[in-house]
């Protein structure tokens, strides 16, 4: 057991093999763990072995100086089942991409107008609400259902890519029968946090990361590969 460093200080691996790899590295976390799905870790700048079904589409990296060893990007918008939430902590250049993190945590505004709108979709289809579970405030009863329409939410980033959270990285199942299942997102205790995308959000998504140019990369991919 252990850690691979793939931040940006001059101890981890993508600083210490730069020349070979040029400061690039990708990942492709699947839906699920169970049986031999793997996803993917990438050094360096091939996408040739790449099973993207969108193009990669790319924001600003930013740093911060405050906490050097992480990634920050800029999300200016946010929609969800195609609808648009407006709210004051969108377009704060200090939102976190970590693939260590599970749970998204969004800022308090942020999460409100996403909760509220999923709500109000999910409400209006009929399912029940249920219990809420540890962090989650919004689960519902899916008792019954072998088939639901999942709102999903689109996260417009600076430059104007978008990045859509699938099905699977919605809901969370708090129990294996369908009568609570949540919305997999939470919202931080005060509007000045740093607000996270967690990699529960980052499932089937190719995630590119270019320190030398300075880019967040993101593509549609299905990330169940197999030993």
């Amino acid at each position: 057991a252990g850690l691979m460093g793939l931040g940006r200080t001059e101890l981890s691996l993508v600083s210490q093999t730069a020349s070979r790899f040029g400061g690039v590295f990708s990942y492709c976390l699947p839906a699920t763990t169970s049986g031999d799905s793997t996803g993917s870790l990438s050094l360096g700048g091939d996408s040739s072995f790449y099973r993207n079904t969108t193009a990669v589409a790319y924001t600003r990296m930013i740093a911060d100086p405050a906490q050097p060893p992480f990634y920050f990007m800029n999300v200016t918008g946010a929609s969800v089942g195609g609808a648009a939430v407006t709210a004051s902590g969108l377009g704060a250049s200090n939102v976190l991409i970590d693939s260590g993190t599970v749970i998204s945590r969004l800022a308090p505004s942020v999460y409100r107008a996403v909760r509220a709108e999923f709500a109000r979709q999910f409400t209006a289809a009929g399912f029940p609400a249920a219990p809420e579970f540890s962090l989650l405030d919004t689960c519902y009863n899916l008792t019954g259902h072998d088939e639901v329409n999942v709102p999903l939410l689109t996260l417009r980033l600076e430059g104007g890519a978008d990045v859509t959270v699938e099905a699977a990285g919605m809901l969370f199942m708090a129990k294996k029968d369908g009568s609570q299942v949540c919305l997999a997102m939470a919202g931080l205790p005060y509007e000045d946090q740093t607000p996270i995308i967690g990699n529960y959000q980052q499932k089937n998504k190719r995630v590119v990361y270019d320190t030398v140019r300075s880019g967040l990369g993101f593509a549609d991919e299905d990330c169940s590969y197999h030993m």
